[in-house]
This record gives structure tokens, sequence and C-alpha cells, in this order.
């Protein structure tokens, strides 16, 4: 099989064996991004010549007799992460000079652990969208269909595994921005639970790099395989030596289970605020009947669940209460007239979005409080569950929309018309309480586009739902790559 698409645990392997080189592999990489990626355009910042510097760097210390976790590894992450020398922009135009000379600390762990940086991937205007497009770098395609968005803020990243440009990536989420894009692409990818994985150096620019954490967001790995995403976890999940490592050492849980038929899954296909499309239950059947056929306990309803609907409007309170305090004074007057506007008895997920951009700290510390209650719920359901099975978004990738009002947008859930916003409602269900989620690949739908779900754990207890990931995937299979050729 082409290097480019194996797992970043078999190109470990390879380079230990003395079957290939980082230098081969790095080579190769670059010549497959160089043939495929103007289509795809993925790989918004290339850095081949000091990858290049690297991959040797990496050959000579495997000749010493050294060793890491990714010597050799070719690897990419998202531009949104500082990376010394390199445009850090978040696509925002005014800091397209903006160059970091500093590492952000994932970035330095992953370099520290020998992995080759191909470049920096492809991201949306200030992350803040669904898609990945932006006026400095232009817009990046899904490898399956190059009409169709690879989803974000992550897009850029899961396009680039997809395609076979490196092994792994790093991205961030705070409304899905991890587990869209590879539920889009094809590939895996991890939430962690939040402030599990410290972030210094993920930071909008010219923001200096201060160990400051973003309410809901977190940052977590991308991978063709499960077990690569369980390697970067342990890469990255040390506290940040400026602030918690001075006193706290990592001491993850161990997975609940290591057999298939020891889990116990309960299954959500329905939201309250968003229907799921044919595809997206087809791809939670195709795994509720693998759980089911190992043994695995699997249900399909709990009393014990928090309410949908409430958690929904509260997470979109939170989110936009975080997002309005860097909108730009013009757009948050304008969300202040949509505020005066609203109909006191208004409990759309619109009205959500809207009150929470104006939200009050006295009103935001009540959505807090009702954030832990509904946590302390969760911890009622995972005295149950394992894990919970859900969707990771309504539908399959969708066409490149760059309409200028997101608000204004709309998105098919077979053939009926929702509004854009509202596919946010199953990101919310893991990013709310702060649990970890992984998302798994199921194969492709009937239009040949992929299909992903995800899977649900106990805060802190993340190698739970990545044990069953890589369980599954042993079982189903796993990644699938697209067919560039075919373009």
């Amino acid at each position: 099989m082409d290097p480019n698409l194996l797992s970043a645990g078999q190109l470990a392997a390879a380079l230990r064996a003395g079957e290939v080189t980082a230098v081969e592999l790095a080579e190769s990489a670059i010549e497959r991004i160089g043939k495929y990626d103007g289509a795809v355009n993925a790989i918004c910042v290339p850095d081949f010549g000091r990858a290049l510097d690297a991959a040797r760097a990496a050959d000579a210390a495997r000749a010493r007799g050294e060793d890491g976790p990714l010597l050799g590894v070719p690897i990419t992450v998202k531009e949104s992460f500082n990376a010394a020398g390199l445009p850090t922009t978040w696509g925002l135009p005014p800091f397209a000079g903006f160059v970091p000379t500093q590492d952000a600390l994932p970035v330095a762990r992953l370099k520290a652990a020998g992995a080759v940086l191909l470049g920096k991937t492809n991201v949306p205007l200030a992350l803040g969208d669904l898609q990945t497009y932006n006026d400095i770098y232009g817009t990046t395609a899904n490898p399956f269909d190059l009409a169709r968005t690879p989803g974000g803020s992550s897009g850029g990243s899961a396009a680039a595994l997809a395609a076979g440009f490196g092994a792994l990536s790093m991205g961030s989420d705070i409304g899905g921005s991890l587990r869209t894009p590879a539920h889009f692409c094809g590939v895996y990818a991890h939430k962690p639970s939040y402030r599990l994985l410290p972030s210094r150096g993920h930071t909008p620019p010219p923001a200096p790099a201060l160990p400051t954490e973003v309410d809901l967001a977190v940052i977590g790995p991308m991978a063709r395989s499960a077990a690569d995403l369980g390697v970067l976890l342990d890469l990255l999940a040390e506290p940040d030596p400026l602030t918690l490592g001075v006193a706290y050492e990592l001491r993850l849980p161990p997975a609940r289970h290591e057999r298939l038929a020891e889990f116990r899954v309960l299954v959500l296909e329905d939201h309250p605020d968003m229907p799921t499309s044919a595809s997206v239950r087809a791809g939670l059947a195709r795994v509720a009947a693998t759980l089911t056929a190992a043994g695995a306990r699997v249900d399909h309803g709990s009393a014990l669940l928090p309410d949908l609907t409430e958690s929904a409007r509260l997470y979109l309170r939170l989110l936009f209460a975080t997002f309005g305090t860097n909108f730009p004074a013009e757009v948050y007057e304008r969300f202040g007239r949509l505020l005066a506007d609203l109909a006191p008895d208004d409990d759309s997920l619109h009205a959500a979005r809207v009150r929470g951009t104006r939200l009050s700290y006295r009103d935001w510390f009540a959505a807090d409080l009702a954030r832990e209650r509904q946590r302390h719920a969760w911890r009622a359901v995972f005295a149950e569950y394992d894990v919970v099975l859900c969707p990771v978004s309504p539908t399959p990738a969708f066409p490149h929309d760059h309409s200028p009002h997101q608000q204004l947008r709309h998105v098919l859930v077979d053939g009926a018309e929702h509004p854009y916003g509202d596919q946010l409602v199953w990101a919310g269900l893991a990013t709310l309480p702060g649990l970890p989620a992984t998302v798994v690949p199921t194969g492709l739908d009937d239009a040949g586009l992929p299909v992903g779900v995800q899977l649900v754990g106990p805060m802190f207890e993340d190698r739970t739902p990545l044990r069953l990931a890589e369980l599954l995937e042993r079982e189903m299979g796993g990644f699938t790559a697209p067919d560039l050729e075919r373009g």
C-alpha cells in the first residue's frame, strides 16, 4: 500500500524495522501534496525545506540508536497553532504577516517526539465556520467530492489526512471543529475532556502565547487510525509546566473494558431540535449491529439522559457568549438589535444564539451553574453505560456555501431545509459538559461520502471511547481512501 495512506503506528514500525527512512517518507508525502493538493488545498502553509531537514535529523538519530514515539513520522498541524517561523493568521487578512517565533506547546511536544512537520492546514475565518475557506488561503475541498466541504474549522487537517498528506494532524474543537471534519472526510478524531490537553500557543494573532483557557474549547488529535489518537493523547496530555504541571502529574484511568462484549452502549439517533439523515442513521445502525453481534449491551433510550432540548440551548448560549467576546463592535451591536427584536417567549435555537452573544456575567454565571447540573446528570448516565453512541452531525458533507451571513444559510437533511447553525446540537452534546468524544468512520454512504459517528465517554475517562474506537476499527475496518485521480 502507498505509505502515505498508512497509519502513524504502521509508519513508526516500518521506520524501526529499517524498511523505510524518514527522508523517504517526507519526500513521498511532499510529492503527493504537489500532485494532489492543487485541487484539495489542504496544506496552506507548506514547510518542506525544514521538514526534509527534520527527516534527515530523525534518520541520523535512529542511526545512533535513538527512538521516539513519532521519530520520522510526517505530520501536519492546523494553521491556528503557532509554529516558529510560520505564519499564524486564523484566516484573518489583517494578520497575514504575523509570524510567531516560538512553537505552541503541543507543536513543541510533537517535535520532541520526533515528528516531521510538513506544514500547516487551512482554516475558516477566525475558526468560525463548519466549512474551511478564507481570503488568505482560499477554499479547502473534500477529497471525496471537491464540490463539498471537508467541514470546519479543522477541515484542512481532515482533508489532509484523507488525501494522504501526513499521517497525523492536530486540530481544535468548540463547535465540533475536530469531529465534523473527521466525519465528513472519513478519518478519526478525538475531542478530549475539557482542559485535559494544554493549548498554550493555540492563540489568535497577535495575542501572546499565554497559558489561558477558553470556555468550552479544546485541542485534539486527528488520524487515520484509532490507535494513533491514543498515542497523541499520551504525548499531549501532560499538564502545562507553567501552570498545573507545577503541582500535578497525569494519571488518566484505563479503559473500562478491553473486549467489545463488555461494553454497555447507549445509542442516540434522534435530537428534538434536528432530524438525522438516512445516511447517518445507517452509519449508527452499522456500529450498533457490530456491537450487538459481539455481545455488547446496546440500549436505544434511557430516562437518565439530561434534557437534550435544554442542553442544546444552554450550549449555544455559552458558545455564543464566548464568540461574542471577540466579535467586532459592529457585529456585536447587530446582535444587540436582534436581541431587542426577540419575543420574550422565543425559545428557538436562534434565540439561544442571540441571547448568548449579549449575555451578562450574572446570566453567564447562572448558565454555568445549569451546566454543572447537566454535568452531574451525565455522571448518572455513565454509571449505567460506558459510552454513548450518537451522530456527529445530521448529514454527510454538504456542498460549499460561502454566502456571507451564516444565520441565513440552510442545510438539507434528506431534502428538507433546516437552519445552518442548528447542526451544532450534536457537537454540543459532549462539548457543554466537557466530555470526551471519539469519531469513528463507518464507511461510505450511497453517494460515496464518508459517514462517521461519535463515541461519547465519561469525563476524564478518555481511554474508554478511544479503546472502543480501536476495537470497532478491528471489527468493521476503518479509513477508506478517496480516489484523488478521479478528482
